[in-house]
């Protein structure tokens, strides 16, 4: 259950509207819509397991990170230590076997089910784009994200090693993801190969998509983006994940070229390379689609309203949104939640994969 009197949010409505949770609240600066709230308590979503509910209470209670201010170093060592531990769980759970490589000059992890892929799955592949603010997720954020869909799907996943922020500013991720595509298109089929990510890797799987499509390649067989999308839109999600996640209202909420993490910064809202959703053109070219997001994602607005402009453009989109649960909440494996999403990801490639 998440307090907000212990972060100071207060709670009334400007239109007037009461929602039980204290007096309404007009101030006279609001712009129009605009919502303040006085003091009031959320209980944790009935909808979602008792694991999760135990799983949130730890969150509230775990110190974390700043990435914003602490060095870079000091960030990707927490990051990596955090995500061994969660291999460690894995490892029982999710038995496969990783190789280093290079492909098309980039680094790569290859992650195989240790009992062999199955021969249903031997013309396909995926190509994992790890999260991580475009800042930090490898080597081990990438085969948190890898390992499950590996051994639950039957898939042989090549997970990337692309270039972050900040030494790094795009296009270069999306050149490191077409680089390795180029290089598994000389051994699988384009519609035999599925492109996924989380985070920062959906952003870049939505990117390597428009990318690929620039570069005049064949275009993969499904795609999926999962807490973010091919949109760069904040909308009520940057504001209501904030509040069910116990963390101070945003003072403003600015697009992805203006985070400030560096990879994105100064590039066009604009462009469709970008933010592919910037041109419906673009997304009548984009493979079937699978997106997954929660309800106290910051990332869930984009991530629906994403799927709204895949839609409207014809894409084959699936939409599976979980309740109380919150950004990424699928890299715990001890989360029913999360076996269902593994699940889901697994059939989804299954099914739209060409044999």
């Amino acid at each position: 259950m998440v307090n907000f009197r212990s972060c100071r949010i207060g709670w009334g409505i400007s239109t007037g509207l009461a929602l039980g949770l204290g007096a309404p609240v007009w101030a006279a600066d609001d712009a129009p819509g605009s919502v303040q709230v006085s003091a009031g308590t959320i209980p944790f979503s009935s909808q979602a397991s008792s694991e999760a509910r135990a799983a949130f209470a730890r969150r509230l209670a775990e110190p974390g990170i700043n990435a914003a201010k602490e060095p870079i170093a000091k960030v990707r060592a927490s990051y990596e230590a955090r995500d061994k531990l969660t291999l460690a769980k894995m490892a029982a759970l999710y038995p496969v076997e990783v190789r280093q490589a290079r492909m098309g000059g980039v680094e790569v992890q290859v992650v195989n089910p240790k009992s062999g892929v199955p021969a249903a799955n031997r013309k396909r592949v995926l190509i994992n784009v790890h999260g991580g603010s475009f800042l930090f997720g490898w080597p081990s954020g990438a085969l948190v994200e890898s390992v499950p869909i590996a051994a639950v799907g039957g898939f042989t996943v090549v997970t990337v090693n692309y270039r972050m922020a900040p030494e790094h500013k795009f296009p270069a991720g999306s050149q490191d993801i077409q680089a390795v595509y180029r290089e598994l298109l000389k051994t699988y089929p384009a519609r035999g190969i599925g492109i996924y990510g989380c985070s920062a890797g959906a952003v870049l799987t939505g990117e390597a998509v428009a990318w690929i499509d620039h570069a005049g390649l064949p275009m993969p067989g499904a795609i999926g983006t999962f807490c973010g999308s091919v949109e760069g839109t904040g909308g009520d999600s940057q504001y209501t994940g904030s509040l069910l996640n116990n963390f101070p209202l945003p003072t403003t909420v600015r697009p992805m070229t203006q985070s400030g993490n560096g990879y994105l910064d100064g590039q066009s809202d604009a462009d469709p390379l970008v933010i592919p959703a910037r041109s419906a053109e673009l997304l009548k070219r984009f493979p079937p689609s699978l997106l997954i997001t929660s309800t106290r994602d910051f990332a869930m607005s984009n991530t629906i309203t994403a799927h709204r402009d895949l839609v409207k453009a014809g894409v084959d989109a699936d939409l599976h949104v979980w309740d109380g649960l919150w950004h990424a909440f699928f890299n715990d494996p001890d989360l029913p939640e999360s076996r269902e999403a593994y699940a889901v990801i697994s059939r989804f490639f299954a099914n739209h994969l060409a044999p």
